[in-house]
């Protein structure tokens, strides 16, 4: 199994917290995210380990890690950021954003998972934006889900349903070899021929994770929900850093 961070984003909203330091290497009572996180995959005796960086590449110092330069981040989003790694997904994955702190249980969930392709969601994702103003829960990666089965996700999604229920993604996948065949194919055919918008992004180039993901449902790839129950933070402004902090304190 290998773990691949997406960390090319340049990390606006955090202001001088990430002038010149990547978000991932935020510190997260007296260790960074991405180092936090290290810790409990090596924990469970996963260390084929690679890292995607953008800006402030130099800073990362982690050992017996791969690292990839998306040296053409400031052309794309999150997906062309994970497609910079292409020739490094070639076996069973599991992918997390760079701002994405979890707790053992839910590394747990992810590890006893065992279909093909699999994506954490939160179902009590709404209590995460109780007093988190700088970041509304109009944000959140929202994923619709009927008898267990994805249908769509999308930001804001607000309606569903009886057998119907919202969730939220919170930036981790677990894909098996077969299907990351499959998801590098679907993006190669997509680079020949799309043009114009791509779901929610204004283009290919401007996608998010999110909008390949949707593209693949609708091609019929079966994306499983992985529910999860645990602590985890999304850090992308100054308010979910100090959360960070002190719901990681608990």
């Amino acid at each position: 199994m290998k773990i691949i961070f997406i960390a090319a984003g340049s990390s606006t909203r955090l202001g001088e917290n990430t002038y010149n330091i990547p978000k991932g290497l935020l510190k997260i009572n007296d260790k960074s995210i991405i180092g936090n996180q290290i810790e409990l995959f090596k924990k469970k005796n996963i260390d084929n380990i690679v890292i995607i960086t953008g800006p402030n590449s130099d800073k990362f110092t982690f050992k017996n890690v791969i690292y990839i330069n998306d040296k053409d981040h400031k052309n794309h989003d999150v997906l062309g950021s994970l497609m910079a790694g292409e020739s490094q997904m070639d076996d069973q994955l599991i992918t997390t954003y760079s701002d994405i702190i979890f707790d053992e249980a839910i590394l747990d969930s992810i590890i006893k998972f065992s279909g093909e392709f699999g994506i954490v969601v939160d179902l009590n994702w709404e209590k995460n934006y109780e007093n988190r103003n700088q970041h509304p829960k109009s944000e959140a990666d929202n994923v619709l889900i009927n008898n267990g089965k994805i249908l769509k996700i999308k930001k804001n999604i607000t309606q569903c349903k009886d057998n119907e229920v919202i969730g939220e993604f919170i930036g981790i996948m677990k894909i098996s070899e077969k299907e990351i065949k499959n998801f590098k194919n679907v993006f190669s055919e997509l680079k020949k021929s799309h043009n114009g918008r791509f779901h929610n992004a204004s283009s290919l180039e401007k996608a998010y994770l999110t909008d390949m993901l949707q593209e693949l449902i609708d091609l019929g790839v079966n994306i499983s929900p992985i529910i999860v129950d645990g602590k985890w933070c999304e850090i992308d402004t100054p308010q979910d850093l100090e959360r960070a902090r002190e719901i990681l304190n608990d």
